[in-house]
């Protein structure tokens, strides 16, 4: 074995072609043995070789009979023949060369041998072409190449011989062809050489992968057989024997150890009360020694019965097999089996068990025993004619903690979520981790429909009390979706959809809140189903159209840029609204080619034919900021429009710090590195606004028009935040931007607040690209008139 180990740890590595062929030996690697083994091969053809080249030296002889000197073509003949005949000897004699080690010395002698050979063919043929047989060096040379042909087959396992005769014999066949002007004589000699060589190398270097797997076979054979006789040395098993009043007899010294004392302490002892422990006092036993006695009582043959045994103050696990005794006469003597300790095993299949059936973050039922409950529930309900019901519970800004602060936070996060939810359980209520941030509650008995209500209602506010993790005070909420069965499904799974169904209606008006289940839901999916059909193929049908929205200076009110929002006309829905399909489009990730087209066509637009002064203003969804090459995509857009990048501003909002934050920052500082501007859209409707103004520069902050709103009201509140905004934007070097601006009263206040920038119906309503143009057409042409 140990030879074949280091065999195979050295053939392991990638030869060079010297060391297949015979020139070189590597470190560690008995290259002799593997060609001894093949130049065994050589003398097995030797008669055929020497065949070959008599029929050839003879056939060479009546061609060139008539135009070469006779002396000169008998002289050729006599030496290749001695030349023949001595390496024919050295053939024979390595008839034995697998029981030996070949030496470099002797596989250099063989290929010497083949050189001889080589130039004494292609030196006569080289002669005999420039002496007398004028033109019939392709004659010559075919012969030549038969016997090459010939010897590479025969020489197969003799490499270094192969390449040596091959060489030596288009040498002198290339110098006659090249001297009698038959180059194309010449390239085919030329290739012939190169390729019978490379064929040589490449079938050494198969049969060494050969010899390298047959010898890693024959390691692990060797290998596999140690382990098995190693097994056999230290078998766990052991022997057992009682007689007709349960006592041990010929105790074994495995059993000894195994129950854990001495042979002569237990030599005689009842079995039972060996391995009962205290049991044996109380005469309380585990019931599988119960059946172990009932089995023993009746004479029965057992095979594999698990035994809990107490051997100490341990408890081990027995796997016990057993058959009666009976003597000459038929009359019962004991009891004789094997027996081993399972202990590992059994608390291995017992933990295997619990994973298969519990989730190892929380400790809580998985989704599998979810399922089986719930099941459960569904049979309960119909026996009794009564209604199980389904809660499921989604959790609120979950993803954002779990992305910024890691996700070990969130997983501790999680293991409070569940001990707030196990104690809100009742007696027939099982509470479940599906997966995720997502949870489940079954309610075996849901008669009392107020339970289902006031339990979802007490889950979303004791899940939105704030974590204490790590010195920090964390918040995250909860949604709840439910159905009840089997009125919303007669199946498990559908009225696990069903409830899904009415998370996501839960989670759709903004969290925080319960949702039951209703009929319309279904309609809502196969509607969403279908629009997601049509949005997959808008892109390809050119259903798509920017209209754009004038952006004015709040004190010369001159259009200083245009924001790009995106219209959809579907020829299967006609006009679809875009707060339909941009959550859809971002939910099934469409929403990145869709920005693509945008990021082009807006680019487009605004170089081709909008004055350089002023700028457009493009959404960016935060799933295209996660992509990979999101700037690349923007130089793209800017580099095809020839768009000057300083009249591009990216308008983000405060979710793309909610996924994956520092892919999104480091994408929009590249993107401001190109020149381009970064506004920050909807400002203060987000949790952490200010801390993001920490994170990323931005150019322009948006104030949202809600605010605008409130302080069109007079709401000192909203009146105090644009103010605020406004002073921070100035002292950070930003310019401010309100939205949803719907009359002059409202511009005047803007401007009066300190806004840089306004936007809103009162100075223009999103337009297509045609009313565009004449918004500048018509300025050019005032601009005349006033010239």
């Amino acid at each position: 074995m140990s030879e074949a180990k280091n065999l195979s740890s050295a053939i392991r590595l990638d030869p060079t072609v010297r060391q297949l062929i015979g020139l070189d030996d590597p470190d560690h690697a008995d290259f002799g043995r593997f060609h001894s083994k093949r130049y065994q091969l050589v003398p097995q053809r030797s008669y055929m070789r020497m065949l070959v080249h008599a029929i050839a030296m003879g056939a060479v002889a009546w061609l060139c009979w008539s135009s070469v000197p006779h002396l000169l073509l008998g002289a050729w003949v006599a030496l290749l023949g001695g030349i023949l005949v001595g390496g024919f000897v050295f053939d024979r004699k390595l008839k034995d060369a697998d029981d030996r080690t070949l030496s470099k010395r002797e596989l250099r002698q063989h290929a010497y041998i083949g050189v001889v050979k080589g130039v004494v063919w292609s030196g006569g043929l080289g002669a005999f072409a420039l002496v007398g047989a004028t033109g019939m060096v392709a004659h010559l040379w075919a012969f030549l190449a038969f016997v090459m042909m010939v010897g590479s087959i025969s020489r197969y396992c003799a490499p270094l011989t192969t390449i040596a005769f091959t060489l030596a014999g288009c040498a002198g066949m290339l110098i006659a062809a090249i001297a009698s002007g038959a180059f194309g004589i010449a390239a085919i000699i030329l290739a012939t050489a190169f390729f019978t060589c490379l064929g040589v190398i490449e079938r050494a270097r198969a049969a060494w992968e050969m010899h390298t797997t047959e010898l890693e076979m024959h390691e692990k054979s060797e290998t596999v057989s140690m382990l098995l006789r190693e097994f056999e040395d230290g078998q766990a098993d052991w022997l057992w024997q009682i007689d007709t009043n349960r006592r041990l007899r010929s105790v074994s010294p495995r059993l000894a150890y195994a129950i854990g004392s001495d042979i002569s302490d237990i030599e005689g002892k009842s079995l039972l009360q060996l391995i009962s422990g205290d049991g044996w006092k109380s005469g309380e036993f585990h019931a599988s020694l119960h059946e172990l006695a009932e089995k023993l009582k009746r004479k029965e043959s057992f095979s594999n019965l698990i035994v809990k045994v107490t051997s100490g103050e341990k408890l081990r696990w027995w796997e016990m097999s057993g058959t009666p005794m009976f003597d000459e006469d038929g009359q019962w003597t004991g009891f004789r089996g094997v027996g081993s300790d399972v202990t590992i095993q059994r608390e291995s299949s017992e933990k295997i068990e619990y994973l298969a059936r519990y989730d190892t973050l929380t400790h809580l039922p998985n989704r599998t025993q979810v399922n089986e409950f719930l099941a459960q529930a569904l049979l309960y309900a119909e026996k009794w004619r009564s209604r199980c019901a389904v809660l499921m519970i989604d959790l609120d800004r979950f993803k954002a903690i779990n992305d910024s602060l890691g996700h070990l936070v969130g997983d501790r996060m999680l293991a409070q979520v569940a001990s707030r939810l196990l104690p809100l359980m009742r007696e027939g209520e099982l509470c479940g981790r599906l997966g995720g941030d997502e949870f489940a509650v079954v309610i075996r008995d849901a008669s009392d429909r107020h339970r289902i209500d006031a339990l979802a209602h007490e889950i979303i506010a004791t899940l939105s009390a704030p974590y204490h993790l790590d010195n920090q005070v964390l918040y995250v909420g909860a949604s709840v979706g439910s159905c009840i069965g089997p009125r919303d499904g007669q199946k498990v799974e559908e009225l696990l959809r069903n409830a899904d169904l009415a998370l996501y209606r839960a989670k759709d008006e903004g969290g925080g809140t319960h949702f039951e289940f209703e009929p319309s839901l279904h309609l809502d999916a196969e509607e969403r189903r279908v629009l997601e059909f049509s949005l997959r193929s808008a892109l390809e049908k050119n259903e798509f159209v920017l209209h754009y929205q004038p952006v004015v200076d709040a004190g010369s009110e001159e259009v200083v840029s245009f924001e790009a929002l995106i219209r959809w006309n579907s020829a299967d829905h006609g006009f679809v609204s875009p707060a339909k399909f941009i959550p859809l489009a971002e939910d099934t990730r469409l929403i990145v080619p869709i920005g693509t087209w945008v990021m082009r066509e807006a680019c487009r637009e605004a170089a081709l034919n909008w004055p350089e002064h002023v700028k457009v203003n493009i959404n960016v969804s935060p799933e295209q900021l996660i992509e990979p090459d999101f700037a690349g995509t923007v130089l793209q857009a800017l580099s095809h429009s020839g768009l000057n990048p300083q009249r591009l501003e990216i308008e983000v909002t405060e979710s793309i710090f909610m996924r994956d934050a520092n892919v999104a920052r480091k994408a929009l500082e590249q993107c401001m590195a190109l020149g381009c501007s970064v506004a920050l859209d909807d400002f203060g409707t987000g949790y952490s606004s200010l801390g993001y103004l920490r994170k990323l520069r931005f150019t322009t902050i948006k104030v949202d028009r809600s605010f605008v709103q409130g302080a069109a009201q007079n709401s000192p509140e909203s009146l105090a935040i644009i103010r605020a905004v406004v002073a921070m934007a100035d002292s950070l070097g930003m310019t401010t931007t309100a939205e949803g601006v719907e009359n002059e009263e409202e511009a005047e206040m803007i401007r009066q607040l300190g806004c840089n920038k306004i936007q809103g119906y009162h100075f223009g309503r999103p337009m297509p690209s045609e009313d565009v143009h004449r918004i500048f057409d018509r300025r050019l042409n005032d601009a005349r008139k006033i010239a």
